[in-house]
């Protein structure tokens, strides 16, 4: 049996004239994916499917596994590649009977003919198909309206496929079409989420983690870097940077108003943050804030903080309660890493009643106690960064 794997395109299908950018993108990033896994791969684009073909010693479990990952993909079929012949499509069919229909006790067939010239139509095949099946499975039932399986034969130019249920993908568009995106990464839950979603719309990442020794220990630091290894997963390689904020938050806590002080420090950190972006090339930050799930994300505080950005501020979360990221932190494997205990830069001088409604100018005359320029520049000399994905 010559096994396949069938990447059914979505989003990319509407894209127009750009499609073929958007076909070699999520090609490149299949590749990448597909890189550590052991044999030969090789690959055929025809009617929006990507048809994964390999080597009779390649693991083709672990490749299953990783192409439903690859932001771009519909959804991921395990296939049989048969003759264009419907006596070996037949002869396939009868041979992976168990495997093409599990333990279900309904099914249909559902033939797609793109090749015009093949002698049957679409509702012979299906009924020869069928045929099989209750010859081979005489338990099963026959259910066109809602079937337990569905047996798809794919007539294509250089080539027919049979394949089961396939599996739903990561969807999105492919890494890297949509430019790179500077990710403010914590150990918390909705930053990893926040990274998943801007990816999956097609941004290449890096990120930057916050850190406050000896406030803050390795630990920490390593939770951070295990969120980002997993978000590696489905971005593909990330530069995780560490900058430290100590000599900026101890400033702050003997210099300014304590209600203010969470206000201003998420102010330097979009300052920092903002650098870093523009020194290697991202388009844009992103946070996992939420609408009014802390002081700091009320709209005023927001667009405070919004203030000092010289690159666009992304919120992907910003209109999902905690309930909805955990669901989503949970199915992209980061909420377990993330409720570990830690400590964070942000809660080490939590003020005891922030402000939830900042004004501007007393903001600005808090600052104005500060040497901002210098306080960034020091703490941008401390950046260092790792290579991971």
């Amino acid at each position: 049996m010559k096994e396949v794997l069938l990447l059914k395109y979505g989003e990319i299908v509407l894209k127009g004239l750009n499609r073929g950018y958007f076909n070699s993108v999520l090609e490149k990033r299949v590749r990448r994916a597909l890189k550590p896994v052991d044999g030969e791969f090789y690959f055929d684009y025809a009617q929006s499917t990507l048809c994964i073909s390999a080597s009779d010693d390649a693991d083709m479990d672990t490749a299953y596994e990783k192409v439903k990952k690859v932001f771009g993909v519909a959804t991921v079929c395990r296939g049989i590649q048969c003759e264009k012949d419907m006596d070996d499509i037949s002869a396939k069919i009868a041979e992976n009977i168990d495997e093409l229909l599990g333990d279900a006790k309904t099914f249909k067939c559902d033939a797609k003919r793109s090749d015009k010239k093949f002698p049957l139509k679409s509702p012979e095949i299906c009924a020869i198909c069928g045929g099989i099946v209750l010859e081979n499975r005489p338990d099963m039932k026959v259910d066109v309206i809602n079937p337990e399986r569905v047996i798809t034969i794919e007539i294509r130019d250089r080539a027919a496929f049979v394949h089961g249920n396939g599996e739903k993908g990561a969807g999105g568009v492919p890494v890297g079409s949509s430019g790179r995106a500077m990710l403010m990464l914590s150990g918390g839950i909705d930053s990893p989420v926040a990274g998943h979603m801007i990816a999956r719309r097609g941004a290449a990442m890096d990120a930057v983690y916050f850190e406050t020794p000896p406030y803050t220990g390795e630990a920490a630091a390593e939770k951070v870097r295990t969120l980002a290894e997993k978000l590696t997963e489905y971005c593909g390689e990330m530069y995780l940077h560490s900058v430290s904020l100590t000599e900026i938050q101890e400033t702050l806590v003997s210099t300014c108003k304590e209600r203010l002080f969470t206000l201003l420090l998420r102010r330097f950190m979009v300052r920092c943050a903002s650098a870093l972006a523009e020194r290697y090339g991202a388009g844009c930050i992103v946070t996992g804030e939420s609408l009014a799930q802390v002081a700091s994300q009320t709209m005023q505080s927001l667009a405070v903080t919004d203030a000092v950005a010289t690159v666009p501020v992304l919120r992907p979360c910003i209109g999902l309660d905690k309930e909805e990221i955990v669901v989503r932190a949970r199915e992209i494997g980061t909420f377990e890493t993330s409720i570990l205990p830690y400590e964070d830069c942000c809660t080490v001088f939590t003020p005891k009643h922030p402000d939830t409604r900042p004004d501007m100018e007393e903001i600005l005359a808090e600052e104005a106690k500060l040497d901002v320029a210098g306080l960034v520049e020091r703490a941008l000399a401390t950046d260092h960064f790792v290579r991971l994905g």
